[in-house]
């Protein structure tokens, strides 16, 4: 196995963090006045290809995405800050888009379970959907808050969306970012 210099990881992490902020502000000087539902065509992040597929670790037969989990979630709570994505955790990853799976970005999500090789992570936002509530329930979709946490670099509370479990693989885990607090874990799963 090809193991990185942890300075060269180091370096790469913070550059990462630097870029992502820097969107992040960008993002946020560019629609931040307007409510959460209007939105004009350049809002949208541009959508980045599906990442290469990873290697090792009981990857399933199939190419790429296979599709959203369907199933009964069983919620389970064991984080551990060991590098290695657990549930419990609210990590970076890409993250495909519900319309088109070959696309998406890199966002963070709470892992709440496993299917099989696969972790099972809701994504986080840092959007309010409090404001367009009954938009969002009219497109099916449920979202609770959060609070606040070392994954978003800027401090801005988050939304987690309850009625889309996607799956990851742990390899296109990017970085850790936080053990989300139990109550609020069991506040999801029990939402969920």
């Amino acid at each position: 196995m090809n193991q990185q210099n942890p300075w060269l990881k180091l370096l790469g992490d913070i550059v990462e963090a630097v870029a992502r902020t820097a969107l992040d502000q960008n993002e946020r000087r560019s629609g931040g006045d307007r409510p959460a539902g209007e939105r004009s065509a350049g809002d949208r992040p541009a959508a980045t290809p599906r990442p290469p597929r990873p290697s090792g670790r009981g990857l399933p037969e199939t190419d790429g995405y296979p599709g959203d989990f369907e199933g009964k979630v069983k919620p389970v709570y064991r984080p551990e800050l060991d590098g290695e994505p657990d549930p419990g955790e609210v990590v970076w990853s890409w993250v495909p888009y519900e319309e088109d799976h070959s696309q998406g970005k890199d966002r963070p999500v709470l892992i709440v379970g496993n299917d099989g090789p696969w972790l099972l992570a809701l994504q986080l936002t840092s959007q309010d959907h409090d404001r367009d509530a009954e938009q969002e329930a009219r497109a099916g979709r449920r979202w609770m808050d959060i609070g606040t946490g070392a994954w978003d670099s800027s401090g801005r509370p988050s939304e987690v969306r309850l009625n889309r479990v996607i799956r990851i693989h742990p390899d296109a885990v990017r970085r850790e970012g936080a053990i989300l607090d139990r109550a609020i874990f069991d506040e999801v799963a029990a939402a969920l």
